[in-house]
């Protein structure tokens, strides 16, 4: 019931742009969406650090870098070299091609890894970069030790994510666009409406492995999300070994600044939650 309940109220919402759904429309690729919004993946950085700062004459990592899109234009900002790592393996071939129609090709690696566990060298790195990624990775303290162990003395790691309790803190709408829909639904219904939703769209199959996985008791789970809290990416913060030098929550609207600031409520009226570490 409560299935039924969820897919009424989806058509009543209009849904969000979605570069899943402008690629299946023909109006743009994955990898071109993320070169275009670019910008937008800094603009909480920009507000103390400059973009010089940040990436020129730098050997940059991006972690979850997609499909390169967001990695080619940490290049085109002067970047000395650009990798990129994710744990997606077609991403390789979207993120080469574009590097490639970027004139960036001779700038960019792309890595199909596990940034709690990559094979780089000590100390690989000036910048390392994780936007929207925190809230993905399976292990993220491993991921902050990785980080510390491959970035360059006086080097930096740039933080931002999403919230889980933001209102797509699920990061299900690409086909479900109620906001705040899994603080009201269970991940069981949750499951059961995206896979029905998916038969909606030629890719539904792609989705579902990419957001999907079973236990082992044979139970579905999203395993594309760690359901990350600002309390607990606090607790990871403190406990990081690096020194954090920069720390800042977002509101989603000015309208909600002050819940926004108010334990509890924050977790529901933060848009973004930004932090630069720096190793030592």
């Amino acid at each position: 019931m409560t299935d039924k309940i969820l897919l009424f109220f989806n058509k009543l919402f209009k849904p969000p742009v979605h570069p899943f759904n402008l690629q299946n429309d023909g109006v743009k690729t994955y990898a071109m969406w993320q070169y275009e919004k670019g910008s937008d993946t800094i603009k909480f950085y920009t507000e103390k650090y400059t973009t010089d700062e940040m990436f020129r004459d730098k050997d940059v990592l991006d972690v979850g870098c997609g499909a390169g899109g967001k990695t080619m234009y940490y290049a085109s900002l002067g970047a000395k070299s650009v990798t990129g790592i994710d744990v997606v393996s077609h991403y390789k071939e979207e993120s080469e091609a574009l590097a490639e129609s970027l004139g960036l090709r001779d700038k960019f690696t792309f890595v199909l890894g596990d940034a709690a566990a990559t094979e780089f060298p000590d100390c690989s790195f000036d910048t390392i970069i994780m936007n929207d990624a925190m809230e993905h990775v399976a292990d993220p303290a491993a991921v902050l030790k990785e980080c510390a162990r491959i970035l360059r003395p006086g080097g930096r790691l740039f933080v931002n994510f999403p919230p889980y309790n933001h209102p797509y803190g699920a990061h299900l709408s690409d086909l479900i666009s109620i906001p705040w829909v899994h603080v009201f639904f269970s991940d069981k219904t949750l499951i059961k409406c995206y896979k029905e939703l998916c038969k909606t769209v030629p890719d539904g199959d792609e989705r579902i492995s990419f957001r999907i996985s079973k236990k082992p008791d044979g139970s579905e789970y999203f395993s594309y999300i760690n359901k990350m809290s600002l309390k607990r990416f606090k607790a990871l913060r403190d406990n990081c070994p690096m020194r954090y030098e920069y720390y800042k929550e977002a509101p989603l609207r000015s309208i909600v600044s002050v819940p926004a600031k108010i334990p509890f409520f924050r977790e529901f009226f933060v848009k973004m939650a930004v932090c630069v570490f720096v190793k030592d």
